[in-house]
């Protein structure tokens, strides 16, 4: 097995010879991993990945000094490889549940530790973070846009095994009822679903009665289990649904079979083959025979499909989950942000890539609404221990303003919210200290998060946007940074 900690780029190690050779090795370093902007105008991203991540950092130096000088040869490197060779992680981590909901430029994780070993993290720490983070945010839009259940059947078309096993259980955390694959139901204990291909139908030959014995066979040999007859494979209407009526009855099979038994649309006009089909199925007694649909899916043809009144029970998407296929590409970032307790940060000739300094906090707040009940009201961060902060921690009323528009504020008063962070610290002195969580919990914890948020936050086109602010600590430190540096750069000569 590949040691994930080690799939990195080459300038993080060139850069720690810097920092080695010129006795900054020592120096603490806090880092943050965030994104600045949602993909396909998401209100927010979901969070996966955090459980890999905590697995890559304590795999870091688990490498003899051989391995470093495949990519750093030579002399003058030997006692940066043999220093790297005992490298382990000693710091700290906080990062976010995996389920969360997660808004632009909030850390996601932070990383605080020695200076080379906080930086060799970045790029294994982004790849993980990327993948999970836009399959999971791809796989909510997905199941946001229907009632009924999603299964992700991505695996084919992701980007190599790590991907579709990685994938699978992101969606899951986000939303899919199951997956189609089978090491992700092994590793994750949720289990893989599946039906069958076209392959099968026709291995018993391309007539209308080897389809209906495919059918059959395929019942005998999965007696209690469910059963999902794939019917497109010659003609839907004129012979896929009537063979699968035809098994089933012949088997035995209707609407008392305990285990649940359907068909599946693949092909053609899923809007009218779906209707379709549940008017045959019914006028014939097969009332609770479901229909499942497939065939390149996605939230926007689901939400078309919805009004257009088709007979679809449950969905099963493939690439637009497995590759998040709209915006494969997700956005974190990893940026340093205080070195030895002094705030730093990254400016930019873009706007968009000004980063937070210092090491950082976020609390969401929650009040209740006699109507909808306890609703996310606002999220801020904070640098650790700040004014914002002292007060949130205390229960104190506070008041929050709009970074980009100052004559925007919300007052939360004492006694009328509750708050809670959102960074946990899961990695202690380079020893994991987080408790483990399940699958299903990941997924349950999505969901009540999803929950607390309204509707219009929740909705996929032109969302409303949640209110997320930073701290006046926050603020004015960013602003005295980048005024003293913008006072440099006009007085600079050479």
């Amino acid at each position: 097995m590949l040691n994930h900690a080690y799939c990195s780029d080459k300038y993080q190690y060139t850069m720690g010879k810097s920092f080695y050779d010129k006795g900054m090795k020592d120096k603490v370093a806090v880092f943050n991993l965030f994104y600045r902007k949602a993909p396909e105008n998401n209100n927010w991203a979901v969070v996966s990945g955090t459980e890999e991540v905590i697995e890559m950092v304590q795999n870091l130096g688990n490498m003899d000094s051989d391995f470093f000088e495949k990519f750093l040869p030579g002399k003058e490197y030997e006692e940066f490889r043999g220093y790297l060779s005992a490298m382990k992680f000693t710091g700290n981590v906080y990062a976010m549940r995996e389920g969360e909901i997660a808004f632009p430029n909030q850390p996601i994780i932070i990383v605080e530790g020695p200076l080379i070993e906080a930086q060799v993290l970045e790029t294994p720490m982004l790849c993980i973070m990327n993948h999970q983070m836009a399959v999971a945010t791809k796989a909510s839009r997905v199941c946001r846009a229907t009632n009924r259940p999603v299964s992700e059947f991505g695996s084919r078309r992701a980007h190599g095994p790590w991907a579709a096993t990685y994938g699978a259980k992101a969606a899951i955390i986000a939303g899919c009822s199951n997956t189609s694959n089978i090491l992700t139901g092994a590793m994750f204990g949720c289990g893989s679903t599946g039906t069958m291909a076209h392959s099968y139908v026709t291995s018993f030959g391309s007539t209308v009665e080897g389809e209906h014995e495919a059918f059959s066979t395929y019942i005998r040999t999965h007696r209690n289990e469910p059963l999902i007859l794939l019917i497109d494979t010659y003609d839907t209407l004129r012979c896929g649904i009537l063979n699968a009526m035809r098994a089933y009855k012949e088997n035995g099979i209707d609407d008392n079979y305990e285990y649940g038994y359907g068909v599946r649309l693949d092909s053609g006009d899923l809007a009218y083959l779906s209707t379709e089909c549940r008017r045959i199925l019914d006028e014939n007694g097969f009332h609770k025979c479901k229909i499942f649909a497939t065939n390149s899916l996605d939230e926007y043809l689901i939400t078309d499909l919805e009004r257009q009144g088709a007979c679809i029970d449950s969905y099963g998407v493939g690439d637009a989950i497995a590759t998040s296929k709209a915006a494969p590409c997700f956005g974190n970032v990893y940026k340093l942000v205080q070195i030895d307790s002094e705030a730093v940060l990254k400016r930019s000739e873009d706007k968009i890539k000004l980063i937070n300094p210092g090491f950082q906090i976020t609390w969401r707040i929650m009040k209740n609404d006699p109507v909808k009940g306890e609703i996310f009201k606002a999220d801020v961060t904070c640098l650790r221990g700040d004014q914002l902060c002292k007060k949130i921690e205390a229960g104190e009323s506070f008041t929050i303003c709009d970074e980009y528009d100052r004559y925007k504020f919300k007052t939360f008063d004492a006694g009328d919210y509750k708050a809670f962070p959102l960074q946990h610290k899961v990695i202690e002195n380079g020893h994991r200290c987080a408790p483990e969580h399940s699958l299903a919990e990941k997924k349950a914890y999505y969901n009540t998060t999803l929950a607390h948020f309204s509707p219009s936050e929740r909705r996929l086109i032109n969302p409303h946007y949640y209110k997320v602010d930073i701290s006046d600590d926050l603020y004015n430190l960013k602003m005295e940074i980048i005024t003293r540096l913008v006072n440099e750069i006009n007085n600079f000569k050479i």
